[in-house]
């Protein structure tokens, strides 16, 4: 790749986003490495917290209006830890505080992250009615021993009454679930993915178990995992299943009936703006010479502290460097199976098309860029080695 030029943006045209990081849950999963952490022990201990929080997640957003304008906001995403441990009241105050501070779309999509050990039908009607309007359950199996492996709080008596009452209380769910766990096999997969399919959501999030440095489970590594080779064998087989049940694979982990893709989720593949605010929670922001992104302190505690003594809430901010925005770029982008327009990649970084095109051939030449005139996007084969694709751009 060439050097890289002054660049040249326009924000209005780039899509944005909140999302708001809510850090505590019940107990920390073994394979988690989010930001989460313990809540706070004792009676009402986490209620007498979530107040205070709200209101420092309003003054940390407070600090993008400068940067924003009058930009509408598409989508907000609540994720954490466990969303779902907060009150209806605190939920309301928090999008009602939202509301107060920015333009939302008329349309705007409102995900809230939950865990079944954590819902009952009030919390439901309290979330939908506060302007939550998509929910995504942290499901992850339906078998009470993958369950326990897995440090889950729920079981799957719990698992399938929070699926009836998002069933019966929002148009539009998603489950999240986990292959390539201890003890799996294909036919155990398989009746997951059947009763996953059934279930009403119209989106799947399906991850494969990663063990990821840092966590328990890197310290104790779990017994009974799939080889590599039963690993592949599953994520083929996820791919094809849910294809036939009528849910389309358009991202790594992404799978969608018609009209039900993430759009939040959509927006970080493609390069959109997401404001962020919540203890570890990452920002991005589009100005006219440059993207800016941002990272807020880890600790809920020191977080909570800087927002409530006013200072900034902000760990870390740094402009991207020019050079390092193809590659970014393409971290996202490449997740989306369609890939995106050739046009998208000036509109969001800036850069002309020619600081990428070299490589692009390249790619091609080797079967892992598709030969799609006016696109980018991986072949099959690219996409079992985004990593190495990704990493071209480098």
């Amino acid at each position: 790749m060439t050097d890289s030029p002054e660049i040249r943006l326009n924000p209005a045209v780039i899509p944005l986003s909140i999302y708001l990081h809510w850090p505590w849950c019940v107990r920390k999963c073994p394979y988690c490495d989010f930001n989460s952490h313990g809540a706070p022990k004792g009676p009402g201990a986490l209620e007498a917290l979530e107040g205070a929080y709200v209101d420092a997640l309003l003054t940390d957003l407070e600090a993008w209006l400068p940067d924003v304008g009058g930009r509408p906001i598409e989508s907000i995403f609540i994720g954490g830890g466990t969303p779902s441990l907060m009150s209806g009241r605190a939920m309301k105050g928090l999008l009602d505080g939202v509301r107060a501070r920015f333009s939302l779309a008329p349309d705007a999509e409102i995900t809230m992250e939950a865990n079944p050990g954590t819902l009952e039908a009030g919390k439901f009607e309290a979330f939908r009615e506060a302007g939550v309007n998509r929910l995504s359950i942290g499901i992850q199996s339906f078998s009470d021993d993958r369950l326990k492996r897995l440090g889950r709080i729920h079981n799957v008596r719990e698992a399938r009454e929070a699926i009836r009452l998002a069933r019966d209380i929002f148009e539009n769910f998603n489950l999240d679930l986990m292959y390539a766990l201890p003890g799996e096999t294909m036919e155990g997969l398989k009746e997951e993915l059947d009763e996953a399919a059934q279930s009403g959501a119209a989106h799947l999030s399906c991850y494969q178990l990663t063990i990821e440095p840092g966590t328990a489970f890197a310290k104790h590594l779990p017994e009974e995992l799939p080889d590599a080779d039963e690993t592949a064998e599953m994520g083929d087989f996820v791919e094809a299943f849910l294809a036939g049940k009528g849910f389309t694979r358009y991202e790594v982990s992404g799978y969608a009936r018609q009209g039900r893709r993430c759009r939040h989720n959509l927006n970080y593949w493609t390069f959109g703006d997401y404001l962020a605010a919540g203890a570890g929670a990452h920002g991005k922001v589009t100005l006219q010479n440059g993207i800016r992104r941002e990272m807020r302190f880890m600790n809920p505690r020191q977080y909570l502290h800087a927002v409530e003594a006013g200072r900034s809430a902000a760990a870390e901010i740094h402009r991207v460097d020019p050079e390092d925005l193809p590659f970014e770029f393409m971290l996202n982008a490449l997740r989306l199976l369609e890939g995106v327009p050739e046009c998208t990649f000036s509109e969001r970084t800036g850069l002309p098309f020619g600081q990428i095109a070299s490589t692009l051939r390249d790619l091609r030449a080797r079967g892992l860029i598709a030969d799609d005139p006016g696109r980018i996007r991986t072949t099959r084969l690219g996409l079992n080695f985004l990593s190495d694709v990704q990493e071209a751009f480098l």
